[in-house]
């Protein structure tokens, strides 16, 4: 299946929760909490963006939206990987982190898909990057990539109202 043939990014709990999954096995033994994976996420699909690897998904002008409604989306993919026991959540100090399971690293060995193999080689490229940066660090990284990517496709639309 090619990147144009998958279904719709972000709108299921099993691709999240994979995603996850890969950013967490790659950071290993580091325990992430929810915002961390947020920003994580965002930078493993949107690579390219980072001066990475191929981003995983195009550009997509609704990309707006996908901040605002990824962390929800990537709430219930924990929540799935959790009830499988490949991603263990430990109380922290102010709430939860989430950290690989033993059985993490060898269930995504057996995913043998093109975009298994994408996602992993980006989550390892994103965890030697960033796992040693605070995640307000990220966020502005993350924050910083969106508006640029917002001011190039306002370009490409040309200006509003100047007509």
């Amino acid at each position: 299946m090619n990147s144009r043939s998958h279904p719709t990014p972000f709108n299921s709990s099993l691709e999240t929760g994979i995603r996850s999954l890969a950013i967490l096995v790659a950071a290993y033994p580091e325990a992430f909490d929810l915002e961390r994976l947020v920003e994580m996420d965002y930078i493993v699909v949107h690579s390219g963006d980072a001066n990475g690897p191929e981003s995983l998904h195009a550009a997509l002008p609704m990309r707006a939206g996908e901040l605002l409604v990824r962390r929800g989306l990537i709430e219930k993919g924990l929540l799935l990987m959790i009830s499988r026991n490949l991603i263990q959540r430990i109380p922290a100090e102010d709430g939860f982190n989430y950290v690989a399971g033993d059985a993490a690293a060898p269930f995504l060995a057996s995913l043998t898909s093109i975009y298994s193999q994408r996602l992993m080689e980006r989550s390892q490229w994103a965890a030697e990057r960033f796992t040693n940066m605070k995640t307000s660090e990220i966020r502005q990284i993350t924050h910083r990539l969106f508006e640029n990517w917002r001011s190039q496709f306002q370009a490409i639309d040309g200006p509003r109202g100047s007509q």
